[in-house]
C-alpha cells in the first residue's frame, strides 16, 4: 500500500495543490464518501481545473493512445474511468485523442462529479473543452465502482481505467478490492483492457490480480519516475 502511505502520510502538496489536511486522513477509511467529498472540495479550490494524484493524462498518453488505435473496431471506443475524481484522464482522452472515444467518468463523490460536470457545462472560466475527434463525447456520473449495475451492462466498455481506486478501496479490506475488480471485468469487453495505475510493488499486486482475474492475461509496465516516484501500469486483457 505504498501509494496510500505516500498520499496520506507524507505529502501535503500534491501536483502543486496544497491539501493541509492530507496527513489527517491516514487513519480514515477511504471507502467513506464524505471523506472524498471533503478532499475534492478542497482540491477544487485551486486555479487548475483538474487535480491528479500520482500523475495526469500527459504522462500516460503514450500507453493509452496505442490501445485506442488497436481497438478501433469499436467506433467510438467506450472508455470507463472508475473512481475518476477530478483527474485529467477523462478530459485528456476527450480533448486529445485523435480516435473517437465515448468517455464516462464515475465516482461516488458527488462533489467530484459536480465539479467535472461544471467543467463541461460552464467551463468555470476555463477554455471550453473541445473534443479531439468530432465523434468523441464525455460524461460524468455519480456511482459506486463496486456496483455499476445502473451505469453499464456486461461487456460494454473496451477500455477501463483505475488510477489509485483499487488502492483506496483495498484500505477497507481486500474483499472490497476484489469486488471492484470483479465489477470492472464484468463491464469490460472480452477483448478489452483494464489498466490499474499504482505505485504498489508488482510482488504485492500481481498475485492479487492473477487470483481475481482468472481467464484474463495480467501484465505490468513500469512508468516514470514522475516527480521521483516510480509507478506501474497493471494491464488485465482479454483475447485480442
Amino acid at each position: 500500500m505504498a501509494t496510500l502511505r505516500r498520499m496520506l502520510h507524507l505529502p501535503s502538496l500534491v501536483a502543486g495543490v496544497c491539501l493541509p489536511f492530507a496527513g489527517s486522513l491516514a487513519g480514515s477509511s477511504l471507502v467513506v464518501r464524505c471523506l472524498w467529498d471533503r478532499l475534492h472540495s478542497q482540491s477544487c479550490l485551486g486555479s487548475v481545473p483538474t487535480f491528479d494524484w500520482f500523475f495526469g493524462y500527459e504522462e500516460v498518453q503514450g500507453l493509452l493512445l496505442p490501445l485506442l488505435q488497436e481497438a478501433r473496431a469499436a467506433c467510438p471506443l467506450r472508455v470507463l474511468d472508475v473512481g475518476c475524481g477530478t483527474s485529467s484522464l477523462c478530459t485528456g482522452l476527450y480533448t486529445k485523442s485523435p480516435h473517437p472515444v465515448d468517455v464516462l467518468g464515475v465516482d461516488f463523490s458527488f462533489v467530484a462529479v459536480a465539479h467535472m460536470n461544471s467543467l463541461l457545462e460552464h467551463g468555470q472560466g476555463q477554455t471550453p473543452l473541445r473534443p479531439g475527434h468530432p465523434a468523441s463525447c464525455l460524461r460524468f456520473m455519480q456511482a459506486d465502482a463496486q456496483n455499476l449495475e445502473a451505469v453499464a451492462s456486461s461487456g460494454s466498455f473496451q477500455l477501463l481505467l483505475d488510477k489509485g481506486t483499487w488502492d483506496a478501496v483495498a484500505r477497507g479490506g481486500l474483499p472490497r478490492a476484489y469486488q471492484l475488480l470483479s465489477e470492472c471485468l464484468r463491464v469490460l469487453s472480452p477483448q478489452g483492457t483494464l489498466i490499474q495505475f499504482s505505485d504498489e510493488d508488482p510482488d504485492v499486486r500481481l498475485p492479487c490480480l492473477e487470483q481475481g482475474s482468472r481467464g484474463w492475461t495480467v501484465t505490468v509496465q513500469e512508468l516514470g519516475p514522475f516527480r521521483g516516484i516510480t509507478y506501474f501500469a497493471y494491464l488485465i486483457q482479454g483475447s485480442h
